[in-house]
């Protein structure tokens, strides 16, 4: 649930940074990932604009181009004429790869080549455009992304927690059951003893979990928190996108 959420408000989001240019939204719902870092190639650009050359594919490339070109914003203009290149020489590879399709009689593989082609024009009149709103996508994505990461690590810290508790719990009854078992064996005298040793043992166990209790109440509490700090800076900054 909590990823379709997410899928859905990133989607609102794309749709909020191009507002009312829907040929805009149409190729970037197509070339922008709702986890970068996970879906774009870990490979050099240097490398994957070789390999593209070779196989006449250069989504990988362009992919990368767009990405890092968020990443540094001082080196906007140079990655803007990097993806138009890379755009114009993929139009070339899609528009031969057509022709190909065509006289093999594959028809619908040459229009869907043809989308492509129409695609990486738009690119590359529009490389401007592109960066800036892939710019706001991604460094939102990316501030989500480790909150996520974050939210996961407290979630983990927290199963754990109640993993150790539950243990906690099964050898105290288990050191209960066998002091009842041990009592059975002692005189009167003993028994009583022992009723007091476990009397002042079970006081102490008690005070030890209700202190693990509060402890889990605090993180609770911080939880909430942050998911509340978290909430909030995330509607200040989509407030900003809308002044701007």
């Amino acid at each position: 649930m909590r990823e379709q959420e997410e899928e859905e408000r990133q989607q609102t989001l794309l749709e909020e940074l191009c507002g009312a240019d829907k040929p805009l939204y149409a190729v970037l719902s197509l070339y922008l990932y709702h986890t970068p870092l996970a879906a774009i190639s870990k490979k050099d650009l240097d490398t994957l604009i070789e390999e593209a050359e070779e196989s006449g594919d250069f989504r990988l490339a362009i992919d990368k181009a767009i990405f890092e070109g968020t990443q540094n914003p001082g080196e906007r203009e140079r990655y803007v004429e990097v993806i138009r290149n890379l755009a114009s020489r993929a139009i070339d590879a899609a528009e031969q790869a057509k022709l190909k399709r065509e006289k093999e009689g594959l028809s619908e593989r040459a229009t869907s080549l043809g989308r492509r082609v129409e695609n990486y024009r738009f690119m590359s009149e529009r490389t401007g455009d592109i960066l800036a709103v892939a710019s706001e996508y991604y460094g939102e994505r990316l501030l989500e992304s480790g909150e996520s990461v974050r939210r996961e690590a407290r979630q983990d810290e927290r199963r754990q927690s109640e993993s150790e508790e539950r243990a906690i719990g099964e050898r105290e009854e288990g050191e209960r059951a066998a002091r009842r078992r041990e009592r059975k064996k002692m005189s009167r005298g003993e028994r009583r003893e022992a009723r007091k040793r476990e009397k002042i043992e079970n006081a102490a166990a008690k005070d030890r979990r209700r202190g693990r209790e509060e402890k889990r109440s605090e993180a609770e509490e911080e939880e909430r928190r942050i998911g509340e700090v978290e909430k909030t800076a995330r509607e200040a900054r989509k407030t900003e996108r809308r002044e701007n």
